[in-house]
């Protein structure tokens, strides 16, 4: 959403982003912005060397959003976007004035966007993993992010989770990494 006025900020970063994405901004009139890297489905890129001995990444072009996860090596901390949702968003709420849990839409909403209990583990596996009709591809790319080490997730969606989050990863997302290993 804020891609221009943050390239207008930064003009010598690297922009990287999934196909479909420059199509997308172009349709919708934003603003023009290079790509150096877009991910597809059907080539592994790499970034530069310098950014690739700090990060692995996985394209999840089966992800409903094509999402792109990062790991920082040297941290051990997993950056992604739309993988696992953490409700409530404390953090993002603490300068509101605002309760994170206020609201009976998001009560509704942060009752299955949560690290607790199977309500995410469900709409990943009923809805998200099958939203582009390849839930085996989906599966392959959780399974590659399972093969990282780390410990700390910072969603998009919810607060950072500082530690343990392989395991909250694994628990979240074990339906489809059974799935993933069954098929191999």
């Amino acid at each position: 959403m804020f891609l221009g006025p943050w390239y207008a900020a930064y003009p010598k970063a690297k922009v990287i982003g999934p196909e479909g994405l420059p199509e997308k901004r172009e349709k919708q009139g934003n603003e023009e912005v290079p790509f150096s890297v877009i991910f597809t489905k059907d080539k592994k890129v790499t970034i530069d060397p310098e950014f690739d001995a700090e990060f692995e990444y996985e394209y999840v072009p089966a992800h409903a959003n094509k999402e792109i996860v990062f790991n920082h090596k040297p941290t051990r901390t997993l950056i992604q976007a739309d993988l696992i949702f953490n409700y409530p968003a404390n953090e993002q709420f603490s300068k509101t004035g605002e309760s994170a849990t206020s609201g009976i839409l998001t009560k509704i909403f942060g009752s299955f966007s949560n690290i607790h209990g199977k309500g995410q583990s469900r709409i990943i596996w009923y809805g998200i993993s099958n939203a582009n009709k390849d839930r085996a591809g989906f599966n392959r790319s959780v399974a590659n992010i399972d093969k990282w080490d780390f410990d700390r997730i910072i969603p998009c969606h919810g607060d950072v989770i500082e530690s343990g989050g392989k395991g909250i990863f694994q628990k979240v997302l074990a339906w489809n990494l059974a799935a993933a290993k069954k098929s191999t």
